[in-house]
């Protein structure tokens, strides 16, 4: 099963390509994808790469996590699953701690005596 790394303190100058360029250099890159802006197009400053062999990925977050690229050391590390009560849309799943309104359900009025 592929490996999914975070790469994290990228330059907002970075391209997919030249990540995926960089990523080579610990083995064979599946994808390389800067995380940008829906709006403007800018770049979040992070972004995923994936690998398909275990070793290699794990190679890569050793030898890549502090490296400097373009003045700024990279934050590399196998990505985090999404929190599976969060749905695809952003907001939480029928049956996870808080309902439609965003309201807790233990009750209770926050900061009020």
């Amino acid at each position: 099963m592929p490996k999914k790394l975070y790469i994290g303190n990228l330059s907002y100058e970075i391209t997919d390509d030249e990540l995926h360029q960089i990523f080579s250099q610990c083995g064979q890159v599946s994808s390389a994808k800067v995380i940008r802006h829906q709006d403007s197009g800018k770049s979040k400053g992070f972004g995923f790469v994936e690998m398909p062999n275990d070793d290699e990925a794990t190679h890569a977050v050793d030898r890549m996590n502090g490296f400097d690229l373009k003045g700024r050391p990279l934050v590399v590390d196998i990505a985090r699953e999404l929190d599976r009560a969060v749905n695809p849309r952003g907001g939480f799943k029928e049956g996870s701690s808080r309902g439609r309104t965003g309201q807790r359900q233990h009750g209770g009025q926050r900061g009020r005596h």
